[in-house]
């Protein structure tokens, strides 16, 4: 029969209803939520992330700033303008688009940001709080991959999930979110003898790594929900991600494409965190 698939365009679009709702009350209470972006250097496909997050809050009700600097912006220069935005009243997230030149160090951009406006949710403060399971602004990849899982009613709490991966962006948070929803959680790396073993235990696989067919048919149990956030290209060039999605569609219960699973979340909860942030400055 095959896995049923996993709608990540559809749900985005629902979301995105719920936001523009939420942000036309907060902007009749005089409270438009605002996200700022900066982006340096003249990096493409930056160049399209900044351009389509620009896009989504003009289009969900959310007031947006871009400012664009060429790569020869100092480090000084830039603190200097994350702290005028830390300032602005207007302004409820902030984020500096990723990679930065090299001279500049993200770490120190990303710590400068104000914790309460971090809607990428990378600081060291950001992930102290989900860490310790307090409120907080969640990093936007897995905060949409958890409401891709919750969307196929999977009862989350008793469940076995494996994540593979385990940056700082994706595959640590996304092992916490899970373990807040109290699922079991295996985390899988480079390092990891026998993959197959972990994963075909598992009801729940986010795959995570940024390598194609990293997970095949035989390497998953039947029935599981199976999240792929890999972006990559096949020997055709042709967008793929980290799942062999023909294979896997097979024995899996769920799973997500690529494109049109996770890539749509992500933005979509960045809208979400700006939102959030703005409700809880509202109080």
């Amino acid at each position: 029969m095959g896995a049923q698939l996993i709608d990540g365009k559809g749900l985005s679009q629902t979301i995105r209803r719920g936001v523009a709702e939420r942000a036309r009350a907060l902007s009749a209470a005089g409270r438009q939520p605002g996200l700022a972006v900066i982006l340096v250097g003249d990096d493409p496909a930056s160049a399209v992330y900044v351009r389509n997050k620009v896009q989504a809050c003009a289009e969900n009700g959310l007031h947006s700033v871009l400012e664009t600097y060429p790569a020869s912006l100092s480090q000084a220069e830039l603190l200097a303008r994350v702290a005028a935005l830390n300032a602005d009243p207007r302004i409820h997230g902030l984020l500096v688009q990723m990679p930065l030149p090299r001279h500049i160090d993200p770490q120190a951009v990303i710590a400068a940001i104000d914790p309460r406006k971090d809607v990428d949710g990378f600081s060291v403060h950001s992930a102290g709080q989900l860490m310790s399971g307090l409120p907080g602004l969640r990093p936007a990849t897995p905060y949409g991959c958890m409401k891709l899982i919750e969307s196929t009613g999977t009862a989350i709490a008793g469940k076995h999930a494996v994540v593979i991966g385990r940056s700082n962006t994706v595959g640590k948070p996304m092992a916490l979110l899970l373990l807040q929803a109290n699922a079991t959680v295996t985390v899988c790396h480079s390092a990891t003898p026998d993959l197959a073993a972990h994963t075909r235990q598992a009801d729940i696989v986010v795959a995570a790594v940024g390598r194609r067919n990293t997970l095949t048919a035989d390497m998953v149990k039947p029935g599981a929900v199976v999240i792929d956030v890999g972006m990559n290209r096949n020997d055709l060039g042709k967008l793929c991600g980290d799942v062999d999605f023909d294979g896997v569609r097979q024995v899996a219960g769920w799973i997500t494409p690529v494109p049109g699973g996770v890539g749509p979340m992500t933005i979509t909860m960045l809208l979400v965190n700006t939102l959030e942030a703005a409700e809880r400055t509202a109080g």
